[in-house]
């Protein structure tokens, strides 16, 4: 540690430079790009990873192995932290509670996460402040189900309440026995559940803010998410086709939900843009996320301040930094990985993205191949949306085929 009389900033939580220790809980690729970030910062960054190889544990510099589910091994690496934040929102809100007794500062703190944790709290908080969520009810039996499918003339969709992502822990049942007997199943393999109304929507928004302790809060345009299978492959900023008005009020929802349950750090609201009953375009809450989201990679090349720096400077309570624009509009590609995995080596596939597509930005995670997993995304801003997307979309698949056949520049 520094020498307290040289530097009056001194103490346990910071660095021999007087700069803060910050732990990071989750060894995915959110972690890796906050490190990113950390490092320009001056931070010194620090890693619980459950691996060595790791995509996080690849490039921190301080790296403590061990289970975000064991509680001596988040206490170990958040000992001497001036903040502990996360890359998932899946550590035990007891091991937290344990830690802020212990004078650790958790950002965002368990009763925020619970919200991100627990989709049915999530759901009942949601209807609490007055946030579009379509009706749901808990289910806890086969007559629940049949009674809540009734209910919804059949449009039902059943989820977990928690651990779900990218489309896991969902469905959709198609008859009334169809859910009497998936809830029966699920119920008796322990999986907590509840439904709510399938929305048939336009299109997917999501609406990100960053909020400090002190209350400060910046909200990012607000961006379209292309899925398929439940994962997001692409991601528009800002949304095409969005009045001013209509943006307005996805980024004051998001600003409000951050505010009314205490949020730190980014925070992500997944939105459903549908017609109500009367015609008139409308959003619905789909899900919360409570750390940097896929749905705001765009802003490492497309804004002032990345959702990685911002994430850092919130959870110190560090003022935000400018969310303005850098192009008319960013894309956002995911690469997920192909059926078969390339003969072409990633470095050549990289180079040969960078010949063609000069202005693309390839952002890589250190992960071994799996088809259908994030290996990495890619960025590209402009002034035309449909240039923009389109050669987004051929660098991307430079990357995930390997090749550049019948793709043009």
């Amino acid at each position: 540690m520094s020498n307290a009389n040289s530097n009056p900033k001194s103490d346990a939580t910071r660095d021999p430079q007087g700069m803060p220790v910050l732990a990071v809980i989750g060894d995915g690729q959110l972690a890796r790009m906050m490190h990113t970030e950390a490092i320009e910062l001056g931070l010194a960054p620090r890693v619980l990873a459950g691996a060595p190889d790791s995509s996080a544990a690849q490039v921190f510099g301080d790296v403590e192995i061990g289970d975000y589910k064991n509680l001596d091994d988040v206490k170990h690496v958040c000992a001497g932290a001036a903040a502990a934040t996360f890359d998932h929102e899946h550590v035990p809100n007891e091991f937290l509670d344990q830690l802020i007794a212990e004078g650790v500062s958790v950002q965002p703190q368990p009763q925020a996460l619970i919200f991100a944790q627990d989709k049915l709290e999530q759901r009942r908080k949601m209807k609490e402040i007055g946030a579009p969520v379509p009706e749901f009810a808990p289910i806890e039996s086969a007559d629940d189900a049949a009674k809540f499918f009734a209910s919804v003339d059949g449009a039902m969709c059943l989820k977990a309440t928690r651990g779900g992502y990218d489309g896991h822990g969902v469905w959709f049942p198609k008859t009334e026995q169809d859910a009497r007997t998936l809830v029966s199943d699920l119920l008796d393999k322990g999986t907590p559940l509840y439904a709510e109304r399938k929305i048939n929507f336009d299109r997917e928004l999501s609406a990100m803010v960053a909020r400090t302790p002190s209350g400060e809060i910046k909200a990012w345009p607000v961006v379209e998410s292309r899925q398929r299978d439940g994962i997001c492959v692409e991601a528009i900023a800002p949304a095409p086709n969005m009045t001013a008005q209509q943006a307005a009020y996805c980024q004051e929802l998001a600003t409000k939900i951050a505010s009314e349950l205490d949020v730190t750090g980014v925070l992500a609201v997944e939105l459903f843009a549908h017609t109500d009953s009367s015609g008139e375009p409308t959003v619905t809450v789909n899900e919360l996320a409570m750390r940097p989201h896929n749905t705001g990679h765009w802003t490492q090349d497309g804004c002032l301040t990345s959702q990685f720096e911002q994430h850092l400077r919130a959870v110190l309570d560090w003022p935000l930094g400018s969310v303005d624009t850098t192009a008319a509009y960013t894309v956002m590609v995911n690469t997920l990985g192909a059926a078969e995995e390339p003969a072409q080596p990633m470095e050549d596939r990289v180079m040969e993205v960078m010949r063609l597509f000069p202005d693309a930005k390839v952002h890589l995670y250190g992960k071994g191949y799996r088809p259908g997993r994030k290996m990495g995304h890619v960025n590209v801003a402009g002034a035309d949306l449909d240039t923009v997307l389109s050669r987004a979309k051929a660098a991307a698949g430079i990357i995930v085929n390997g090749t550049a056949n019948s793709i043009g520049n």
